[in-house]
């Protein structure tokens, strides 16, 4: 066996390994530690601990070695935390910048109430659960420390609902989320609706007590069974979201990003909001100021201007289906704005940040998922005379190398 020792962490979480062969990663180890195993295409598969790291701990889910759904859990809270910090430090960093970062949010655990799960049937009735590590092998879950109870208790019922719903062949995706009507649940990948298969879904939606249930076929057509609306809180609106929809993972999380973005967004009278999706910053943002909101899709939108017609002694809100990765708002556009608020999805907003660079705009509240294309856009805006004044790191994705940011870039 050849020995190895751990350097640090890579981006995914993977301990770096260097030994007698080069370079490997190994996973679930920590920097410092001393392993042995045999890499094969740049991989030690089955790392043996021989000196664990002072920050190891046991995991508490029954399920970690498998599942892939953690990958930190064999690593303290402090050491996670610390390390999460460091990445978003080194990918500004790298990029000639500084990184202010003034606090970390790490929401708790069983708080995630928005979770993609695989599902698929055997023989005996059905799988249920995350892929396993670098695996397509679906890992059945008795517990789980991430999501929400309500979300873990229903595991039974999406048995059920694969078992009646799934070919053989065929792997559901199922998009559960908690809200204040109980679970909405939104399954892709299974059978056509026909009349016996609505029957029994129906009779599942009610014994499982579900406030929704979307079924979409693999011909993209979506029918709903809906017993009450899943509505959403934000800011003083409710907000029934479009089926799946995109929402932040945690409650907690969430209320911290929206905190830091009113901080940063303070004094503004006219905001655009860019990859609004159905409101979680607008609505909130909305109490004191005038609020655009743009995002490319129809449904996240109109779920938007549903929650903000019923709600009361919010400021306007318009909306603008738009493709901004395509079609950025340009530098006149935004002109018209006194502060921008921007959450784009993992890849970043290259475009559209080049645009706000060129702008006047004075004041960008930036929401990232990605910390080296977050840098990127970054220095974007410095070259375009901005500067990086206030950050902060939210970890939603407890144990796991996903990372988000939250930051404020004032023109010098």
């Amino acid at each position: 066996m050849t020995l190895w020792q751990v350097e640090r962490l890579g981006r995914r979480g993977d301990g770096v390994a260097v030994g007698g062969a080069g370079r490997a990663l190994a996973p679930l180890t920590l920097p410092g530690e001393e392993i042995e195993g045999e890499a094969m295409d740049g991989r030690i598969a089955a790392p043996r601990i021989l000196a664990p790291s002072p920050d190891r701990v046991r995991p508490v889910c029954a399920h970690y070695r498998a599942c892939g759904g953690c990958s930190l859990m064999h690593a303290s809270d402090g050491f996670t935390t610390a390390w999460k910090r460091q990445v978003v430090a080194a990918a500004l960093t790298a990029r000639g910048l500084p990184a202010p970062v003034e606090a970390v949010h790490v929401s708790p655990p069983r708080s995630r109430r928005r979770a993609v799960l695989s599902g698929k049937r055997t023989k005996k009735g059905a799988l249920v659960g995350f892929h396993a590590r670098a695996s397509d092998v679906i890992v059945d879950l008795a517990e789980c420390h991430v999501m929400r109870p309500e979300i873990t208790a229903a595991l039974p019922l999406l048995r059920q609902i694969v078992v009646a719903g799934a070919s053989r062949s065929a792997e559901l995706t199922l998009t559960v989320i908690h809200g204040l009507a109980g679970l909405d649940l939104t399954v892709t990948g299974g059978k056509p609706m026909e009349p016996a298969l609505f029957q029994t879904l129906a009779a599942l939606a009610d014994d499982g007590d579900l406030a929704r249930l979307t079924w979409q076929d693999p011909s993209g057509a979506g029918q709903s069974i809906t017993r009450r609306q899943p509505a959403l809180t934000m800011g003083r609106a409710q907000v029934v979201p479009p089926p799946g929809g995109f929402l932040q993972a945690t409650a907690e999380g969430e209320a911290a990003l929206v905190s830091m973005v009113r901080d940063c967004a303070a004094g503004a009278t006219r905001i655009a909001d860019l990859f609004s999706g159905c409101g979680t910053f607008a609505l909130p943002l909305a109490e004191r100021a005038a609020v655009h909101a743009v995002e490319g899709l129809a449904a996240p939108l109109a779920a938007l201007d549903a929650g903000w017609r019923g709600a009361r002694g919010l400021n306007r809100i318009t909306t603008e289906i738009r493709d901004l990765a395509r079609r950025p708002l340009l530098a006149d556009e935004l002109d018209r704005f006194d502060a921008i608020v921007i959450d784009p999805p993992r890849a970043g907003a290259e475009a559209q940040v080049r645009e706000i660079a060129a702008s006047a705009i004075r004041t960008v509240a930036f929401v990232a998922c990605d910390p080296v294309n977050f840098a990127r856009d970054a220095q974007i805006l410095a070259g375009g005379g901005f500067a990086l004044t206030r950050l902060m790191v939210v970890d939603q994705f407890r144990w796991s190398p996903h990372v988000e940011t939250v930051a404020r870039f004032a023109r010098i």
